[in-house]
C-alpha cells in the first residue's frame, strides 16, 4: 500500500452525472508530490470532468478528494487555489491588451497600485527558477501561442501553486516548444511539484510522465508506470481492444493537374498581411500536408481558397473541364456561389464545425440538405434523399447517434467530425480542403479521419490537411507544405525530413523559401514544355 504522505492528490470512488449521463463514475486517482502524472482516454472518457472537480470548476456527486493526506472540499476555483492546485486550460485565460505582469496579479487582493519593480523581479526569480524564457512587461497581443502558456503557467506558480493540471498543453506547439515546455515540466517535479498532464499524444507521454492513468468510459481503468508502458498497450487500454497504429500513406497513386496558387496576398481589415506571396500546387491524388504554428496563415488560406476572404493579390487557378476543354479558371474575386456555378466541385471542413459548418440545432438530414438544398426545382423540398444519406452515412462512417432526427449539438466532437466529412465528401469534390480534422478527437475517430481522407486520395482528389501534429502529417502527407507568419518557408518531402527541420521552419523564413519558389517556378516549366 502506497505511503499516504507522498501523495498531493487522492481522489477515492468520485462519481459525477449530468442527469442521465456519468461522466465519472467511482474514479479512484492518486497523483504523487514530485511526479508528472499523464491522464489518458477517448473523447468523453471523463478526463475533463475529472479535472474539473480537482480545480473547482464542478462539485462531485459523491466521493472523496485528499489534498496532502487531508480530506477538502473544492467547491470553487477560489478553494483550489487556496489549497494550491492550478490548471491551465487548453484555452488560455488571458486580457490580451495587458502584460504578461499585470495579467499574472490579476484578481488578487491587493491596493490600487502595483509595485511593478518588485512584481517583475518575483516573475524573473520563478522564470530562472524553473528555465521560462518571459518578459514580464510585455503585452499578451504582442506574445507566440507559447510565451502565452508560459504566462498562464507562471501565474499558478506565482500564486503558490504545488499541483498543476496542464489540459492538451502541447496541442499548438513547435516541436522545439514542446521539449523547451517538457523541460520546465521536469524541472518543477525535481522542484516537488505535483503535475498531471492529459493529453492525446502517446508518444510525448511516454516521453515526459512517470505513470499514466487511464480512464474508459467514465471509469477508472489503471495507472502503470510509463517505463513498462508502449503506444500499443496504452491504445489497448484507452479503448479495450487491440488497434493498428499506423497510418496509411498509399503509394504510386497517378496525380494530375488540379490548383496552382500564385503569389497569393491576403490583408485584414487592420491592415496587417495575413498571406503574403503564398505560392504551391496541389494535386489530384495526392495529400498536401499544411504545417504552422497558430495564426500563420492557415485560417486564410483555407477561406481565400474557397471565395470566403477577400484576395488582395495573385492567383488561385483550378484546372477545370468548360465545354470539353481544360482550362484553368482563377477563383479569385468569385464568391463560393459564383465557384459552384463554374462547375467547381470543391468540399472545405472548417476549423469551427459547430460554427462554421454545421448548425447545432438542426439535426443530421437538415445539415446535409444546407450543402445542395438550391439544387431543388419546384415549390417543395425533397427530404426524402438527405434522409436516405444520412442513414448510410451513419453505416458507413459508424457514426454514433440515437437516429437521423437528433440535433447535431447532442452528439460527441468525433461524431460531428464524421457528419461534416461525410456531408462534403458525398458530393465528389475534385479539392478536397480540412483544417485540423482531429483535433480533440480521440485515436479511433481520428483514424477514421485519416482513412476517409485516404479514400478520396485513392479516387483523385486533391486533398489539402491543415494539421497540428507533426507525427500525423509526416505520416499522412504526400508533400508538405510550411506556413510562418503568412508564408511558406518551405515544401518539403515527409519520407526525408525530421520533425526538427519542420518545426525550425515553422517558425524562420529563411533560403529555404527562395529555393521552394524557383524549384516550383522549375516544375511549372517544365509541366508546360511537356504539355
Amino acid at each position: 500500500m502506497e505511503n499516504t504522505k507522498t501523495n498531493a492528490v487522492e481522489m477515492k470512488n468520485v462519481t459525477k452525472t449530468f442527469g442521465s449521463v456519468v461522466a465519472n463514475h467511482d474514479v479512484n486517482l492518486t497523483l504523487r508530490t514530485g511526479e508528472i502524472l499523464a491522464l489518458l482516454g477517448e473523447n468523453g472518457s471523463g478526463k475533463t470532468t475529472l479535472m474539473n472537480m480537482l480545480s473547482g470548476i464542478y462539485f462531485p456527486d459523491h466521493g472523496e478528494i485528499y489534498i496532502h493526506g487531508k480530506e477538502v472540499s473544492i467547491r470553487s476555483p477560489k478553494d483550489a487555489f487556496a489549497l494550491g492546485i492550478g490548471m491551465i486550460h487548453q484555452h488560455f485565460k488571458l486580457v490580451d491588451v495587458l502584460t504578461a505582469a499585470e495579467n499574472i496579479v490579476l484578481g488578487l487582493p491587493g491596493g490600487a497600485t502595483i509595485n511593478r519593480k518588485l512584481l517583475s523581479q518575483k516573475i524573473r526569480d520563478i522564470s530562472q527558477k524553473y528555465g521560462f524564457d518571459i518578459d514580464p512587461d510585455k503585452k499578451i497581443y504582442q506574445m507566440s501561442v507559447s510565451e502565452k502558456q508560459t504566462v498562464e503557467i507562471i501565474k499558478v506558480l506565482y500564486r503558490g501553486a504545488g499541483i498543476l493540471i496542464l489540459d492538451e498543453p502541447t496541442a499548438v506547439l513547435t516541436p522545439q516548444e514542446t521539449e523547451k515546455l517538457f523541460r520546465v515540466l521536469r524541472a518543477m517535479k525535481d522542484d516537488n511539484k505535483a503535475i498531471i498532464i492529459i493529453t492525446h499524444k502517446l508518444h510525448e507521454v511516454l516521453s515526459v510522465s512517470d505513470r499514466v492513468a487511464i480512464l474508459r468510459k467514465g471509469e477508472y481503468i489503471d495507472t502503470v508506470e510509463t517505463g513498462k508502458a508502449t503506444q500499443q498497450s496504452l491504445t489497448e487500454m484507452m479503448v479495450g481492444h487491440s488497434v493498428s497504429l499506423s497510418i496509411d500513406r498509399p503509394e504510386g497513386i497517378p496525380k494530375k493537374d488540379c490548383l496552382k496558387v500564385h503569389s497569393l496576398t491576403c490583408i485584414n481589415s487592420d491592415g496587417v498581411k495575413k498571406l503574403d506571396q503564398v505560392s504551391f500546387d496541389a494535386f489530384g491524388g495526392e495529400i498536401l500536408g499544411v504545417a504552422g504554428i497558430a495564426g500563420s496563415g492557415q485560417k486564410e488560406l483555407c477561406e481565400a481558397l474557397t471565395g470566403l476572404y477577400p484576395v488582395k493579390g495573385g492567383s488561385i487557378l483550378f484546372h477545370n473541364e468548360v465545354d470539353g476543354h481544360l482550362v484553368d479558371e482563377n477563383l479569385v474575386g468569385k464568391s463560393p456561389d459564383e465557384i459552384i456555378k463554374k462547375g467547381i466541385s470543391m468540399a472545405f471542413v472548417p476549423e469551427d464545425r459547430l460554427g462554421m459548418g454545421l448548425v447545432a440545432s438542426l439535426d443530421m438530414v437538415d445539415n446535409i440538405m444546407l450543402k445542395n438544398y438550391r439544387q431543388n426545382s419546384g415549390p417543395f423540398v425533397d427530404r426524402e434523399t438527405p434522409k436516405k444519406t444520412a442513414e448510410r452515412l451513419i453505416e458507413e462512417l459508424q457514426i454514433v447517434t440515437p437516429g437521423v432526427h437528433t440535433p447535431i449539438r447532442r452528439l460527441s466532437g468525433g461524431n460531428v467530425q464524421k457528419v461534416l466529412l461525410g456531408r462534403e465528401i458525398e458530393c465528389s469534390p475534385q479539392l478536397l480542403i480540412v483544417a485540423y480534422p482531429a483535433r480533440g478527437l480521440d485515436i479511433n475517430s481520428s483514424y477514421t479521419v485519416y482513412d476517409l481522407l485516404n479514400q478520396q486520395k485513392k479516387k483523385g482528389v486533391a486533398v489539402i490537411f491543415i494539421g497540428e501534429d507533426l507525427d500525423v502529417l509526416l505520416e499522412i502527407s504526400d508533400r508538405l507544405l510550411v506556413l510562418c507568419g503568412g508564408q511558406v518557408s518551405g515544401i518539403v518531402d515527409p519520407r526525408t525530413t525530421s520533425k526538427e527541420e519542420i518545426g525550425l521552419m515553422m517558425v524562420h523564413v529563411g533560403d529555404q523559401n527562395k529555393e521552394n519558389q524557383a524549384n516550383l517556378q522549375k516544375e511549372r516549366k517544365e509541366a508546360a514544355t511537356h504539355e
